[in-house]
């Protein structure tokens, strides 16, 4: 293939990214805190201005936030991770009611409706309450309304409990990755953008020189897995939980964007069609 022909195929393959109509946007950790441990809040105010502008060109929505926890040790003033379950708890506790009002009040200020769906993995597992959540989510939706989507860290343990590699239990999702994958192929959207504070997929170690971003993947196999580092600071997950996720949304034939969450307007510059972060594609179309 000819560089000219993959330059097409690849703007084609955007184009397909600016006509989703339903959009599964996960919001990582890294990017509602800043370096220093504190609260993004002009970032996260940025998050909500693009969101409703996606709102106003009627297209569906759904916001999958990490941050409860590093919420929670900001108010507290911890500067370190606690390594008790219950406090780690505690602290979901105290930063997911901060976190809910902080993106209720940016969206108030805009004119749209938000509400709070936290999740257990037992949620995904029973038949009866996956067929609610689904019911849900799709009434809220018809309304209008901006789902915004955790996992209920204050009754749920396994994610807090276990690393991702745990043996001791069948794991239905181990971060808001797979989560938000989970919810995007089960809500029927067409794309989810994954939101973190790197710029994408690289082929290397990305602090390397030689390094490279890879702009679009057509197949996740063992080389594209390969190229996946270690987890990013106070995020559980990492570049693997990222590709896990794009592999559930590209298995379901949608589209998946990993890109960086800390760059200006990169939720409307992804939907309009810009060649940022990294683009995976459906498999019916690899």
């Amino acid at each position: 293939m000819n560089q000219f022909h993959q330059i097409g195929r690849e703007c084609e393959s955007r184009l397909a990214v600016v006509r989703a109509q339903r959009i599964v946007i996960k919001v990582g950790t890294n990017v509602v805190m800043r370096d220093d441990g504190r609260l993004a809040l002009s970032r996260l105010y940025g998050i909500a201005e693009s969101v409703a502008r996606l709102r106003q060109q009627e297209k569906d929505v759904l916001l999958v936030s990490s941050g409860a926890v590093g919420l929670g040790m900001e108010r507290m003033g911890l500067t370190e991770r606690p390594t008790e379950l219950s406090r780690m708890q505690a602290c979901a506790a105290i930063g997911q009611s901060r976190l809910m009002a902080i993106y209720d009040d940016a969206f108030d200020k805009l004119g749209c409706r938000t509400a709070q769906v936290l999740l257990t993995e037992d949620d995904f597992r029973d038949p009866e309450r996956y067929s609610n959540l689904r019911s849900t989510l799709v009434s809220l939706l018809a309304m209008g309304v901006i789902p915004v989507i955790n996992e209920n860290d204050t009754v749920s343990t396994v994610e807090l409990d276990h690393p991702p590699d745990s043996p001791e239990r069948e794991r239905v999702f181990g971060d808001n990755d797979k989560l938000s994958a989970l919810v995007m192929t089960h809500i029927d959207a067409d794309l989810l953008l994954l939101l973190s504070d790197v710029d994408g997929l690289y082929n290397g170690d990305p602090s390397a020189d030689a390094a490279e971003l890879i702009s679009q993947v057509p197949t996740i196999d063992d080389v594209v897995r390969s190229f996946a580092q270690g987890k990013n600071g106070r995020g559980r997950g990492g570049m693997a939980s990222k590709l896990e996720a794009a592999r559930i949304a590209t298995e379901a034939n949608r589209f998946a964007v990993i890109a960086n969450g800390r760059l200006p307007n990169v939720i409307e510059r992804v939907c309009e069609g810009e060649i940022l972060g990294t683009l995976f594609l459906p498999r019916s179309t690899a």
